[in-house]
């Protein structure tokens, strides 16, 4: 097992590796090592002209129709992008350029170089997006433009992320460099080797009341004046990797698990086996596996795999007996969703509040691959953010309708245990730490 500090040293080496080799100059259309170049240097291969649209309205057209709208804004396109020296070049007018490839987890590297009263920015997963802007121009100071590029300008007023923690903007006719990492909704951006937004979550301006899409186009928006682009490279993060840095984001937090055997913890221990420095579940057994000590508010974080329609649980707030479902705050399904085509109530589905509050879905990893989630109990409120992406948060005291009209009894608990709700299958947890935030 990886220790906590072995985990930062991993996230340390992978950090000081791109973020700084972003800010170096290099061969135009040369991609540094494990990146690919999404711009050849000599034309418009691997991208379409898309103009404005819902990801959402674009999913629910017939094939024809979106095969007709993709032709017609790829032919606007094309009458304001060309390229010339290398470079990628917009009059600042027309309809956006888009990667033919959808991508999730990603490192990001663009170059780019604009004019006075230019206003562009990058979309991720087809989302708007990562601001570039005339930081001078001062009509636009009253929406942030002083503060420069970088910020995810389409974030509610407020948000961590929303406004640049620095002004990095390069002097006009020089070119700026971005460096992006996003693991689900977790956003970093570098300008000019300077951090500007850090770890933030990045909103679904399309549609606030859901997460970030987990998979999406790149593109390139522009108007309002020239924007010269080169050097855009990308690299898919796999899911080990990104299970480690979204661990290693979050410090203050002390291990749960040794690696090595069950020391610590108590009830179903008969139930569980330790494996190749995981906690699973043995087959055909169940019951509740719970720590020694009680917390009343806290973060937890852990990687998990199930197998194929495998079924688990996180245990919060759990009084040591009963039905954690019922008995404790509530059970946090760990399952295999896909594994269960049609047959689950929402709340029965990964990460919801067991039989009171669905989460949202789309985000779990295929069976067999470990995904890392954190939970957050405060009072009678929970968050889980699963592989970067927040999908629940919740006040189960606002809770008045129950799957089966079953009455969850335990569900205003203040305080209990934390722990495993074995459903007979060898679910694995390992990885686990927790950060109380009593008197925070």
């Amino acid at each position: 097992m990886r220790t906590m500090s072995s985990l930062w040293l991993t996230w340390l080496c992978l950090a000081a590796i791109s973020p700084i080799a972003a800010a170096e100059e290099v061969p135009p259309n040369v991609p540094p090592a494990g990146f690919t170049a999404l711009f050849n240097g000599q034309d418009l291969s691997g991208w379409y002209g898309l103009a404005t649209v819902r990801p959402a309205e674009l999913a629910a057209m017939s094939a024809e129709a979106r095969a007709e709208r993709k032709a017609a804004d790829t032919a606007d396109a094309l009458q304001h992008w060309r390229v010339e020296n290398g470079e990628l070049v917009n009059d600042g007018h027309g309809a956006f350029l888009t990667t033919e490839e959808e991508f999730g987890d990603i490192e990001l590297i663009v170059e780019y170089k604009t004019v006075p009263l230019a206003d562009s920015g990058i979309y991720l997963r087809g989302t708007p997006q990562v601001q570039i802007w005339d930081s001078t121009e001062k009509a636009k100071f009253d929406i942030g433009a002083d503060k420069g590029s970088g910020g995810l300008w389409n974030n509610s007023a407020g948000s961590p992320g929303k406004d640049p923690l620095v002004r990095a903007d390069k002097p006009f006719g020089q070119w700026n460099r971005f460096f992006i990492r996003q693991i689900g909704a977790r956003t970093t951006v570098y300008l000019n080797g300077q951090l500007v937004v850090d770890h933030a979550i990045m909103e679904n301006l399309w549609d606030p009341q859901r997460p970030l899409d987990p998979r999406g186009p790149i593109q390139l928006q522009t108007h309002g004046g020239e924007i010269r682009w080169r050097n855009i490279f990308v690299r898919e993060i796999p899911p080990p990797e990104a299970n480690l840095l979204l661990q290693a984001a979050g410090p203050g937090f002390v291990p749960l698990f040794n690696g090595r055997d069950l020391s610590g913890w108590q009830g179903a221990v008969d139930s569980y086996e330790v494996v190749d420095g995981a906690i699973r579940c043995q087959p055909h057994k169940g019951g509740t596996l719970y720590t020694q000590e009680q917390y009343d508010d806290f973060v937890v974080g852990l990687e998990f795999r199930t197998p194929p329609g495998g079924n688990n649980g996180l245990a919060i707030r759990y009084p040591g007996q009963g039905d954690p479902a019922y008995a404790g705050m509530c059970e946090l399904q760990v399952i295999d969703t896909p594994g269960y085509p049609g047959q689950l109530d929402p709340r029965q589905t990964h990460a919801s509040a067991y039989g009171m509050v669905a989460a949202h879905q789309g985000y779990l990893r295929p069976a067999g691959q470990w995904n890392y989630q954190e939970v957050t109990v405060r009072g009678s409120t929970i968050k889980v953010e699963l592989n970067g992406t927040m999908i629940l948060d919740t006040d189960l005291a606002q809770v008045t309708e129950f799957m089966a009209d079953s009455p969850h009894p335990g569900k205003d608990l203040p305080k209990g245990y934390f722990g495993f709700a074995g459903h007979s299958d060898p679910v694995e947890f390992r990885n686990m730490r927790i950060k109380p935030l009593s008197g925070r």
